[in-house]
């Protein structure tokens, strides 16, 4: 069963995620890393973050937010990559191309790593490497 977890660093999260989705989210660590490397891992907002950039959130603060974040959910394992292109989230531009998955914006869910074309998912991380940001 799925359990928030209370880690505080990398390492702590992957332990804390459960025992049927370890091999997909280490597997999905290591591919981030490899597909797009100079967005280096850190731990942010409970997920595992990729990468950052300045971002005004909701309070209007200034904070550093993950340009791409890997994160074990209940039902499903989400990848959220924040970068726009032509005003469109690369994501939603590449929806069509990326398998069985459920695309909102920036967030890319699954439920089995099968179901997702990882050459455009590692083409999408690129992008995002070089164009992070949200829409405004």
């Amino acid at each position: 069963m799925f359990k928030p977890t209370k880690a505080a660093n990398v390492k702590e999260y992957l332990e804390s995620i459960p025992e049927e989705r370890k091999k997909t989210m280490f597997f999905l660590h290591d591919f981030i890393q490899k597909a797009s490397p100079k967005l280096k891992s850190h731990f942010a907002y409970n997920m595992l973050g990729y990468g950052s950039f300045p971002y005004k959130n909701y309070k209007k603060e200034m904070i550093e937010w993950p340009t791409v974040a890997l994160a074990s959910q209940k039902n499903y394992v989400s990848i959220y990559v924040c970068s726009i292109v032509g005003g469109q989230y690369v994501a939603e531009k590449y929806k069509k191309e990326l398998g069985k998955v459920k695309v909102g914006r920036s967030c890319i869910s699954f439920r089995k790593l099968e179901d997702v074309n990882l050459p455009v998912l590692k083409k999408i991380l690129l992008v995002a490497e070089k164009r992070p940001g949200l829409v405004k």
